[in-house]
């Protein structure tokens, strides 16, 4: 299977779908049994050769397998099956989706009613920037990166040293689980439209309306990861 031949409107493949793809293989052979629990993955090498993409490509998939449960990584040993089911939770480098879930309300929602109150202009000039940022970006990883920007953006913003502290302790796992969600549940498009109204909210100093579309978008992502957990 070479994922470089496919062809969308006679452009190369991009490489979000390509990551997908291939972490699509993964998720079918490890589900049908064709991969069996405690089976070695080929090399990162192997499988860029195998799918026919980079192994830049093959490590994003590879994280989400690693996050739904269905692979482990061992440093110096490889990645191998420990399942062949979605986990009832899913690991997000220090911490688990139910932890994020759980916490981030509690931490972002006022958050971003604080910055609607306080942000300064240098502040709101870069959270318009990466939100501006953000729809332009077609690369996943970059596109990852700039969301936990966002995120991080705001708590800073929020001028509560709490928030920013928390914040800045999960940004890692943000990363991991935007990252996951785009490839499995394709939320890229609509965090984009939910990362805009909260930042319209802020832009206007409307803290309940700020605090509100946070909310929303945090239900959202709660959805996506509900869905993907009673796969």
């Amino acid at each position: 299977m070479n994922l470089s031949d496919s062809r969308t409107a006679g452009q190369p493949l991009a490489r979000l779908s390509a990551a997908e793809a291939v972490f699509n293989a993964l998720r079918t052979d490890i589900e049908s049994g064709k991969l069996e629990v405690g089976a070695k993955l080929s090399a990162e090498a192997a499988l860029a050769q195998q799918y026919g993409v980079s192994r830049s490509v093959v490590r994003e998939a590879l994280r989400s397998c690693n996050a739904l449960g269905l692979t482990m990584t061992k440093t110096g040993r490889g990645t191998f099956v420990v399942a062949n089911r979605v986990a009832k939770d899913l690991v997000l480098g220090q911490y688990s989706a139910l932890d994020l879930t759980e916490a981030r309300p509690h931490i972002e929602v006022p958050a971003a009613g604080l910055a609607a109150e306080r942000r300064t202009p240098e502040e709101l000039d870069g959270l318009r920037d990466i939100v501006a940022a953000m729809a332009a970006e077609d690369d996943p990883e970059a596109w990852v990166a700039l969301d936990s920007s966002f995120h991080a953006g705001i708590a800073r913003a929020s001028h509560n040293k709490v928030f920013e502290n928390v914040v800045s302790d999960i940004r890692d796992a943000l990363a991991h689980q935007s990252e996951m969600l785009n490839m499995v549940a394709d939320r890229q498009h609509a965090s984009d439209h939910e990362h805009q109204r909260i930042l319209a909210a802020i832009e206007s100093g409307n803290a309940a309306e700020a605090s509100s579309a946070m909310r929303e978008h945090l239900h959202a992502v709660g959805v996506a990861l509900d869905s993907i957990l009673s796969q």
